[in-house]
């Protein structure tokens, strides 16, 4: 059960702003085939961004956009895509009531029906909010139906479906061909709840990583949105771990 595994750089946010391509750099020695990624920072061109990033044989997978970039330019960011080799636009949101959930998931319908006319697939990327209840329902279990599962695949994050307070593998087992990406991410034991990394938590990852080759998962994502540590050593304590679980490709 080996998969490619890739980073949400996120996790190290601070470090790139300060160091944008040792940051890269830093993310390929590990051993990662991947990253999340937008396009480049001012004075770097999508061209020689790309350079750098072939150079060190990380592929673009996806990039995450607000929900304007995915209103007012949609066309460019998939443009973005479509030069690095990317297939994926993931997005987050916060929802306040059922009917806010229902009206999203009719825009996301519209969004993932013009990614899909460029070749390219549109997720969503949960955190715990959307296991909110509404009319005893959660509001994920609510936009898994309200939207088209060809048009609105799902990448769902583990550390946030256990903060939710469910079971990440279970639920990962509701999305056959549904996940094509799978943020993962630990959880330290206690009431804090604070991040860990893979392997260094509560979190069952054997299980998950079955779930998702069950599923048809293509990619794993490490995200740690905090950490006790370096975020790099975290990233190597993750990467470390999941070679010994035998799951890096």
């Amino acid at each position: 059960m080996k998969f490619p595994v890739a980073v949400q750089p996120y996790t190290i946010r601070e470090e790139m702003k300060q160091d944008y391509l040792g940051s890269l750099e830093k993310v390929a020695e590990i051993g990662y085939h991947g990253i999340e990624l937008g396009p480049p920072p001012e004075g770097m061109t999508i061209g020689q961004q790309k350079g750098h990033l072939e150079r060190l044989g990380l592929q673009v997978i996806s990039a995450h956009a607000r929900i304007d970039v995915l209103t007012d330019g949609l066309d460019a960011l998939i443009d973005y895509l479509q030069e690095v080799g990317g297939g994926w636009i993931a997005h987050s949101s916060r929802f306040d009531s059922k009917q806010a959930v229902i009206e999203s998931a009719a825009l996301f319908n519209r969004i993932g029906e013009s990614c899909r006319q460029r070749g390219i697939q549109f997720l969503y990327h949960n955190h715990n909010w959307e296991f909110t209840r509404y009319d005893g329902e959660y509001a994920y279990d609510i936009l898994l139906r309200e939207t088209d599962p060809e048009l609105v695949k799902m990448e769902l994050d583990t550390y946030w479906v256990k903060r939710g307070g469910e079971d990440p593998a279970d639920y990962l087992r509701k999305l056959s061909n549904r996940c094509p990406l799978l943020h993962i991410k630990d959880m330290e034991p206690g009431e804090e709840q604070f991040f860990a990394e893979i392997g260094e938590g509560v979190l069952d990852f054997p299980d998950i990583v079955k779930a998702a080759k069950e599923i048809g998962t293509n990619w794993l994502v490490v995200e740690q949105d905090g950490s006790r540590r370096s975020p790099f050593e975290s990233l190597e304590i993750s990467f470390t771990n999941l070679r010994k679980m035998g799951v890096v490709e």
